[in-house]
Order: C-alpha cells, then sequence, then structure tokens
C-alpha cells in the first residue's frame, strides 16, 4: 500500500526531498528500490535466524555492504568511476547482498506454501503487526536525522554528520554479534517461564556489554582528533562532539542488555511498539528544533536524549513487570574505569604522527583497561576469555 501510494505521490514526495538540495532529486526513486532490497534482505536473513544459523547473515549484513563500499569510494577516489556510477553501484550492491541471503536462506530451509491461515493466526497477526510497526519506528529513530539535516542544512553538513555517526557506530560492534546468541535464548527461557535465568542472562550481557563496548568507546573518543588529522580533512573535524554523544548513546544502549529481547520475546511485547513510536516522534520534534538551534550538534544530541531517556524507560518498566534490572556493583566499577580513563587522556596532546598517537594512546588505554578489568574479576566471561588469550600468548 505505502509502495502505491508513493508512486502515485512521487512527484510531490520527490520535490519536497530535493526542496533545500536539487542533486536529491535525480535520484529520490532510489530510495523506494533500496528500501524493497534492504526489506527483503531481513526477511530472508530472519528466516535463517529461525534455523539458528545467523552466523553467516550477521557478516553478510554488517562486512558485505561496508566492504564494497569501500571497494567504491576507493574507485571514486582513484576516478575510475563517476558519482553517478557509484550511487548506481551501491543500490547494485543492495541488491545482490538481498539474493545472497536469498539463496543461503532456501539452502537451509526450502519454504513450503500452504494457502491456509494457522490456528494461532490471530495471535501472529498481532505480533506481527506490532513488531513491524516497532521496527519501523525504530528505523525512523536511527535514520530520520540524516534525512531531516538536508532539509535544514546545507548537504556538505550530512556528509560530516554521517562520518561521525560511522565513526560512533563503532561502540554497537558487541551488541550486534551478542543479539545472535542472546535473543534466541531470552525467547526460549521466556517461552519457558523461566524468568531466573532470563534475570541472570539480562545481568551477564549487560556487564559484558558494558566492558567490551566501554574499551571500544575510549579508544574511538580519545583518538577522535587524530584520526581526522590523518584523514586530512579539517572540515570534517566539526564532528567530534557528533562521536563523542552518539558513542555515549550507543554505550548506554549497551548498558541495558537484553532489555529490547525481553519486551520483543514476552507479553509486553505491545509495549516495545509503544515505547518505539514515542522514541521516533520525539527524536523528530528534538531534531526539528534543535538542528536549527545548532546545527548537526542538535541531531546528535537529540538522539542521545532520546536514547539516554527511553532506555531509561524500559528498565524501570522491566523491573516493574517482571522484577529483574541489569545492573551489578561491578556495573559502577566499570563506568568509573571508564570516565577516569577518558578524562586522564582525553586531554593529551602528542606532537608526533597522527598515526603514531594512535597507536600510542591505544596500546596503553588498552592495556590499563584489560588489566584492571581482568585483576577485579568484574565479569566471569570477560576474564574467561582474557585467561584463554593470555595462555596462549605464554606458550609463544
Amino acid at each position: 500500500p505505502l509502495a502505491f501510494i508513493g508512486s502515485l505521490a512521487y512527484d510531490a514526495i520527490s520535490d519536497w526531498l530535493s526542496r533545500e538540495n536539487g542533486i536529491i532529486k535525480s535520484y529520490s526513486y532510489l530510495i523506494f528500490i533500496v528500501a524493497i532490497f534492504m526489506g527483503y534482505f531481513e526477511v530472508f536473513y530472519a528466516l535463517s535466524k529461525v534455523q539458528l544459523q545467523s552466523v553467516f547473515g550477521n557478516f553478510v549484513k554488517e562486512i558485505f555492504a561496508r566492504v564494497c563500499a569501500t571497494i567504491l569510494l576507493i574507485l571514486i577516489y582513484f576516478q575510475q568511476i563517476t558519482n553517478e556510477q557509484f550511487i548506481y553501484a551501491i543500490v547494485t550492491v543492495y541488491g545482490i547482498r538481498m539474493l545472497i541471503m536469498l539463496f543461503y536462506a532456501f539452502s537451509l530451509y526450502k519454504p513450503q506454501f500452504i494457502f491456509k491461515l494457522p490456528a494461532n493466526s490471530k495471535e501472529v497477526f498481532s505480533y506481527s503487526f506490532y513488531i513491524i510497526l516497532a521496527g519501523s519506528a525504530s528505523g525512523i529513530l536511527l535514520d530520520i536525522d540524516k534525512f531531516m539535516i538536508p532539509q535544514i542544512q546545507k548537504i556538505a553538513e550530512l556528509a560530516y554528520y554521517s562520518v561521525g555517526i560511522y565513526i560512533a557506530s563503532v561502540v554497537a560492534i558487541p551488541s550486534r554479534a551478542m543479539q545472535q546468541i542472546t535473543n534466541p535464548i531470552t525467547a526460549k527461557e521466556l517461552n519457558a517461564n523461566n524468568l531466573e535465568e532470563v534475570g541472570k542472562l539480562y545481568k551477564k550481557s549487560s556487564i559484558t556489554l558494558l566492558i567490551s563496548g566501554g574499551l571500544l568507546f575510549l579508544l574511538i573518543n580519545l583518538n577522535v582528533n587524530d584520526l581526522y588529522a590523518f584523514i586530512g580533512k579539517p572540515e570534517y573535524a566539526v564532528g567530534g562532539m557528533i562521536v563523542l554523544m552518539i558513542s555515549i548513546a550507543e554505550l548506554y544502549k549497551l548498558a541495558i542488555g537484553t532489555n529490547g529481547a525481553i519486551l520483543i520475546n514476552s507479553k509486553f511485547y505491545r509495549m516495545f511498539f509503544y515505547f518505539s513510536l514515542a522514541m521516533a516522534i520525539s527524536v523528530i520534534v528534538l531534531n526539528r528544533w534543535l538542528i536549527q538551534l545548532i546545527g548537526i550538534d542538535g541531531a546528535a544530541l537529540a538522539t542521545l536524549i532520546v536514547v539516554l531517556l527511553f532506555s531509561t524507560f524500559k528498565i524501570i518498566y522491566v523491573q516493574r513487570k517482571l522484577k529483574m534490572q541489569p545492573f551489578t556493583k561491578n556495573t559502577l566499577v566499570v563506568l568509573v574505569l571508564i570516565l577516569v580513563l577518558f578524562f586522564a587522556f582525553y586531554f593529551i596532546e602528542i606532537p608526533f604522527h597522527p598515526l603514531v598517537n594512535i597507536t600510542f594512546k591505544s596500546l596503553v588505554v588498552t592495556i590499563i583497561y584489560v588489566l584492571v578489568i581482568y585483576k577485579l574479576n568484574l565479569s566471569e566471561e570477560v576474564t574467561r576469555i582474557l585467561k584463554t588469550y593470555l595462555e596462549k600468548i605464554k606458550r609463544l
């Protein structure tokens, strides 16, 4: 239905999108094509996850498109392709990614088409309706800032913002990997009404993700100025504060562990939709105000405010309904460690080549961080992994 409406109002929509930046109009129809490719990729990816095979799909989702985009950027840098060819090539990459996932999913399970509603069709439709709407609202939260910035600021500002977002998103990598493991387990334990195990996983995922994400947070923000200097594009350095705010938001999302999986897979799944809808509306309102007020930093600040506020609401809701929360006394210790290292190294300027500075700071911070985590045994899972690596090093 949305595609049909979009096709009827294509001219009006494309004119509106290109109101501030006319270059967008020529490519606005590609948004619909990419949306189809991305949507069906998620369908086939979900099919593979149902078969408990998520590693390959996660690789295709997280790595394949990024590697292809990097190659295309190198080609455009050396003037082997034009800007227009780059845009169409990116769309093609998303199409290929969808096809790869299609063939892989069908190799795991060949679907059988049965033209009959299941016995529990009402529950299935209700759950699907709310989760699809929640996913749509979450998509707005992720991308609305990139859509709104060109409507208010020059399109160059979007480039600076996007680079900052891309750098900060590295903090979320541990969550993406762990979700492939924790989500099915959470769903299984909730289905068995084993709330004790759900609570244990809630706490374990929180501290483990906070520790791993905390190190990435430090490495990114302590080196961000040198990273921009190494890129050699001074105008992009305005994204330093964007990186900090978005990485704080990502770190807080890591700290709440399996909260989202608990909401989605429990009888309170409708609340996940309401939270997502409220977040989407809030971020639109805040973006409209803050981008006009302080530019692209306002978009990052809007995201940070919404994530901090509604993630806290989610924690409180799960605590009240299921009597569980993700934090332990070790959570506070990790946060103090992150803050101490951040303020100890953030204002230190080393007068060498940016690459040397990044390497030196990263080594020193990583060694201190890992040693403290290991000595204090703040997470059994992390300590076990560190012991494994230390034993391998000793054998060498």
